[in-house]
């Protein structure tokens, strides 16, 4: 069973980008360069996409579905092909060095290409547990995610504890009734939080 600052649980369940692994500037050159086409201001707009699913941010600005659709398609080509500077987190590889396969995975907004695709950059090992933007009808801040990853691994998700650095993400952990850990200091914790840097 996984411990963590000497308490138990039954499962690890991380996010993606901020938590297994850094891509934060290929995120930005993507929404930069999308958001300049758009005429919409990219400084903004990076304050609120974090941990959400493309096509929910490409709503805020799009209507129409197939526009939305076809909008995410070009972040996610973009995204694709761009991983300069997409690393793991320090720390990382010690950690999920000490779990089975079992007792961890992956719930991510990024869709499962795009997933791969940084896995691999940072060199992180694909848990057989996978959950991305296609995933889940309703994504982060909404708990869906967590929920179905806790019951694929058949643990309660009251005995799971979730690694989570945006505002979504730490409120979908927190709305399925999972236990926090806050990384980088991005979001405030409370006092029923675990909060570190990284995992060194």
């Amino acid at each position: 069973m996984p411990t963590f600052k000497d308490k138990s649980f039954s499962a690890f369940l991380f996010d993606m980008d901020g938590t297994l692994l850094s891509s934060l500037p290929a995120v930005e050159r993507a929404w930069r360069t999308w958001a300049n086409r758009h005429g919409i201001d990219a400084d903004q707009l990076l304050t609120t996409l974090h941990g959400v699913r493309a096509e929910d941010t490409i709503r805020r600005f799009f209507s129409d579905e197939a526009a939305v659709q076809q909008e995410a398609k070009w972040i996610l080509d973009f995204e694709c092909e761009d991983t300069d500077g997409v690393t793991a987190i320090p720390g990382i590889h010690a950690l999920l060095d000490q779990l089975a396969p079992t007792e961890w995975a992956i719930v991510t907004s990024a869709p499962k290409a795009l997933a791969l695709t940084r896995l691999k950059a940072a060199g992180i090992p694909v848990p057989p547990h996978l959950y991305t933007a296609e995933d889940v009808s309703k994504g982060k801040p909404h708990p869906e995610g967590f929920m179905k990853a806790a019951e694929q691994l058949g643990v309660a998700i009251e005995d799971c504890l979730v690694f989570e650095d945006s505002p979504a993400g730490v409120a979908a952990a927190r709305a399925a009734g999972a236990s926090v850990v806050i990384i980088g200091g991005h979001v405030e914790a409370n006092e029923q939080d675990f909060e570190i840097q990284d995992y060194l």
